[in-house]
């Protein structure tokens, strides 16, 4: 009886020092970064149009990075563009680079004529953007990270 007693004793004592640790030393990743390379148009109707968007990111870790999630909302030119979440699937590596792009589908001329002019002028100059989101991270106990950019892109036109 009293080595059960000692043998709880002595595991509430080790998860208690795990515990400090871990508070002590906050998060066990760095965020990874994450930006906006480019945007495609892929398709066009007068009621639906189709763009590819193609994003780079940065693993600051010395571990590979199993992405399951990716929650964004993209902003062009002080406008809304493109919001969502969909499934990652993709692995960034130990402190490397990734890629991944998402295929999104938007009516213009219902949603955002003012877009329209940026679609079409993205083509000749850069236009800025911003882009936030989360990515899910396939880490038992680890939340999911938020990233933050901005800087500026060209459209491609089609077939680029």
């Amino acid at each position: 009886m009293r080595n059960l007693k000692l043998m709880q004793y002595t595991g509430l004592l080790l998860a208690m020092t795990m515990l400090c640790a871990c508070a002590s030393t906050g998060s066990p990743m760095s965020a990874p970064g994450v930006s906006l390379r480019n945007v495609q148009m892929t398709g066009a109707e007068l009621s639906r149009q189709t763009f590819l968007l193609s994003f780079d990111v940065t693993n600051p870790n010395p571990f590979p990075l199993p992405i399951s999630t990716v929650s964004y909302g993209v902003q062009l030119d002080n406008h809304r563009f493109a919001s969502g979440r969909t499934q990652g699937g993709f692995t960034v590596p130990a402190s490397g680079d990734g890629q991944f792009s998402i295929s999104v589908e938007l009516n213009l001329l219902k949603t955002a004529p003012q877009l329209l002019y940026v679609v079409r002028d993205g083509v000749r100059r850069d236009i800025a953007y911003e882009l936030k989101g989360q990515l899910g991270v396939d880490i038992p106990l680890v939340k999911p990270v938020n990233f933050e950019s901005n800087g500026a892109i060209r459209f491609l036109a089609r077939g680029d």
